[in-house]
């Protein structure tokens, strides 16, 4: 990067004067990178990166030429044979223009990113969260299925990033990925590396423990230290900002402006770029023509603009990027580059802060998870005479049309406005024979006796019985297999525990205590449901801890108001999503605007966000719409969702055992070898458990308690109704931070309340388990089966659940004794 493009006050003076927050590094450090205020109660500062051409406009050759540079450097690292086996995968949405430039410079490389667009007919390949951000989820949609297989030994997967904090998404990304494509050899690239010492050490830590190596290659390394109570002072200060209102945070009112369009002719095949795979066979293709298409848009321009930005939107980076090199090769104008974001960012208009001015506009493409703000900054006010807005043609919608629209406001700051669409790129039909071919019927569902304990009535399983298939492993064993990438969670089945005489008093004990306040959650949540979703809902359990709160809702519709409602049970698996063929048999026998998810607690939410992706993905691969992705729970102590019976922590006593109070039924099963693509998921029926079936005791001695608690049932749903029960995350939140307090560093890892905790105990690998102190009866249970695993209870004041499983994050099996019990941890 030239120096003559900085400011001479560097642009993080601003925040490091008022905050404290430094940042130390080589001599080009303050270069390439300046300091903003985000508005996300995650992090307080942002590392704005003055040639990533996102937030700052920047000339579209250094910022390709940033990427392409890095791309060489691990070339040489893998050699000829590496770069013909490897695949490169940027990250959505900030790094999705870098990654690709990385890939160019690779050469012979195929690369994806991420998306956060779900997009009909494209399966998902996989998934993976960046806690930190604004946006978490990451989808990945390749349309070559294979595309992230390993190639045989040495194959890497190269996966690239702006720059690393902590590194935490990065180990977040490899986990979803070994996983499922396991290989021995991941090269990680960013502009700069700012992660702490401590922070270094765990990815090596990680690196062995997969057994895979790890490489990082870097521009520029540095570290960023942040004071105590940073966050805090941080949010305190965009508030103070923000009310002030001396910067100019959206440009002002909408100015209507005539603005001229331009449609592309974009080689045929070539995708827009890479949400779904982009090969070497697709680069030939675009790199003849980028200079005509250059052509085209100077044509439009004119001769009149001396000063030109070309703007692409969120995710669609490299397109934009390389229509812009090829318009600063071929215009005498000065051409800038940077694209449109989700992330929102405090704006201040000084030279010592990186965000000097924001627009500020809702959402263009439709995006699946609703409406919002989007932003482009240090736009306005940065004196271009014309702005080239470059989107796919999903995103040319009215609203990107209309009144208040980024057409509207790019306007008033400058002269001429320019859209430019390139088709959306729609990947290829299926093959001919699989468009011949005709859908396997689908069978109807399992009732008992032949499959459950529970009466054929009660529920309908939408499941294939593997009752004969053995699945079930050593938990030490599965542990290992599941953590390092070996295996699924979903691909087997703990060996059912076997409660002691002891526990199974307990048990029974619990019920007795809590039978009554939970008849009153099961009123309450059913009958808010029939106010909101009645007067006929069709009730689909999660299996399987959904299943006994499914049946005791239908149970009190039918005490209460004589209503015989249907009740059915799915399966749902996180990282894979709901079984859609169950989707397609509910939406063949109902109308998918009467289902109403039914699951027993939440925890921190992975499953509410995991459904909401499912239903949604769903309906983009061409499946019935309508369904409603809200889940009713019976407790909901995490604040993830809006329909249930308590906010309590406290102990349902389903969640004391597995299936001998869930019917017999396994946890649910899904393994490419047992389910294929016209199958439901499956599950086991545990006949032989019948001797300690308790499922029948329990849904009788909680329907006994329906009749004493209806009037407070009345009087709660009452007051619920009326109320705001709008989710608040804060199971979410509160995750996250045990996560890094106790050095975790991942959120799957920490199982939250009562039911959480104790499938943790009977299913995992348990490390330590933290409880509230002064904790009552609700923790027997816990306590009896924490001393028979030898695990520590660790009482803790302010704890937001009454008890928090965590899993052993050490997880070999030389992570517990010869016993099977946890041993003690550094």
């Amino acid at each position: 990067m030239e120096r003559g493009t900085t400011d001479v006050v560097w642009s993080g003076s601003w925040v490091a004067e008022r905050l404290g927050v430094g940042l130390v590094g080589d001599g080009e450090l303050r270069e390439l990178l300046g300091l903003a205020l985000r508005r996300n109660p995650k992090r307080a500062h942002l590392l704005v990166s003055n040639v990533l051409g996102k937030h700052v406009p920047q000339r579209p050759s250094v910022v390709y030429g940033a990427g392409v540079e890095l791309g060489r450097r691990v070339r040489a690292l893998l050699g000829e044979d590496g770069v013909r086996r490897a695949v490169v995968v940027g990250y959505a949405e900030t790094a999705t223009g870098l990654g690709h430039s990385v890939a160019d410079g690779l050469g012979g490389a195929p690369y994806l990113h991420s998306t956060r667009r779900p997009v009909p007919g494209v399966a998902r390949a996989g998934g993976f969260e960046e806690a930190h951000s604004h946006a978490t989820s990451h989808l990945l949609l390749p349309e070559d299925p294979d595309l992230l297989a390993a190639d045989g030994p040495g194959s890497a997967l190269v996966l690239v990033d702006d720059e690393f904090s902590t590194g935490n998404t990065v180990l977040n990304t490899i986990r979803a990925l070994h996983e499922r494509y396991p290989r021995d050899h991941y090269v990680i690239v960013a502009l700069v590396d700012m992660r702490s010492p401590a922070d270094r050490g765990r990815l090596t830590e990680f690196a062995a423990e997969i057994g895979a190596r790890v490489d990082l290659v870097a521009r520029n390394t540095g570290t960023v230290t942040l004071p105590d109570g940073v966050l805090e002072k941080g949010q305190a200060l965009v508030a103070q900002q923000e009310a002030a209102g001396d910067a100019p945070q959206d440009g002002g009112p909408p100015h209507p402006r005539p603005h001229t369009r331009l449609d592309l002719p974009w080689p045929a095949g070539v995708p827009d770029g890479g949400r779904h795979g982009f090969t070497e066979a697709h680069r030939a293709l675009l790199e003849p023509v980028l200079p005509a298409l250059a052509d085209r848009i100077a044509q439009a321009l004119g001769d009149g603009p001396r000063r030109v930005l070309v703007l692409g939107f969120e995710e669609l980076m490299y397109a934009p990027l390389r229509l812009a090199t090829a318009l600063e090769d071929r215009t005498d104008a000065e051409v800038r580059y940077s694209t449109t974001t989700r992330s929102p960012v405090l704006a201040v208009d000084d030279p010592g802060y990186a965000i000097r001015t924001r627009l500020v506009f809702p959402a263009h493409d439709d995006p699946a998870d609703g409406p919002g703000e989007r932003y482009a900054y240090n736009v306005a006010g940065a004196g271009f005479d014309a702005v080239v807005l470059v989107v796919d043609s999903a995103a040319d919608t009215p609203a990107l049309h209309a009144p208040g629209g980024l057409l509207d406001r790019l306007a008033p700051h400058t002269a001429q406005v320019l859209l430019a669409v390139i088709p959306s790129y729609v990947p290829g039909a299926p093959a001919p024979e699989r468009q011949e071919e005709v859908p396997m019927q689908l069978p109807e569902p399992l009732r008992g006796p032949a499959f459950s304990s529970y009466a054929p009535d009660e529920v309908g399983w939408l499941l294939q019985d593997l009752s004969d298939t053995r699945l079930e492993a050593p938990t030490e064993e599965r542990e290992e297999a599941i953590q390092s990438g070996g295996a699924h969670y979903a691909e087997s089945l703990p060996v059912e525990y076997q409660p002691s005489a002891a526990y199974q008093e307990l048990f029974k004990s619990a019920l007795a205590l809590s039978a009554a306040r939970i008849a009153r959650a099961v009123g309450t949540v059913t009958e808010t449901v029939l106010a909101e979703r009645g007067p006929r809902p069709v009730l689909v359990s999660l299996a399987r801890a959904g299943t006994p709160v499914g049946v005791l809702m239908r149970r009190w519709a039918q005490a209460r108001h004589g209503l015989d409602l249907p009740h059915y049970a799915v399966s749902i698996v996180r990282g894979r999503g709901i079984d859609a063929n169950a989707l397609r048999w509910l939406a063949e026998h109902h109308d998918p605007a009467d289902v109403v998810f039914v699951d027993g607690w939440t925890g921190k939410g992975a499953i509410t966000r995991e459904l909401a992706a499912a239903v949604a993905e769903f309906e983009k691969a061409g499946g019935v719409a309508g369904f409603n992705p809200e889940i009713a729970v019976l407790a909901d102590p995490g604040g993830c969702v809006r329909t249930y019976g308590t906010r309590e922590d406290f102990l349902i006593p389903s969640a004391c055992l597995n299936s001998t109070v869930s019917g017999l039924i396994s946890r649910t099963v899904l393994r490419a070898d047992l389910v294929g693509p016209d199958d439901f998921h499956g599950a086991k029926f545990y006949r032989e458990l019948a001797g300690a079936d308790v499922s029948g005791l329990f849904l009788d001695t909680v329907a006994a308690r329906f009749d004493e608690v209806a009037d407070a049932v009345d009087a709660e749903v009452k007051e619920l109704l009326a109320a705001d029960r709008a989710p608040t995350w804060e199971g979410w939140a509160a995750v996250e931070r045990i996560s890094e307090e106790y050095g975790i560093h991942d959120v799957n890892l920490v199982k939250p309340g009562v039911g959480e905790t104790t499938r943790v105990l009977l299913r995992r690998v348990p490390w330590k388990i933290l409880a509230r102190r002064g904790a009552g009866p609700d923790l027997d249970h816990i306590r009896l089966l924490a001393e028979q695993r030898g695990v520590p209870v660790e009482e803790v004041d302010s704890l937001p659940y009454t008890c928090v499983g965590l899993i052993h994050p050490k997880y070999t099996r030389g992570a517990t004794g010869a016993d099977g019990k946890a041993v003690e941890s550094a």
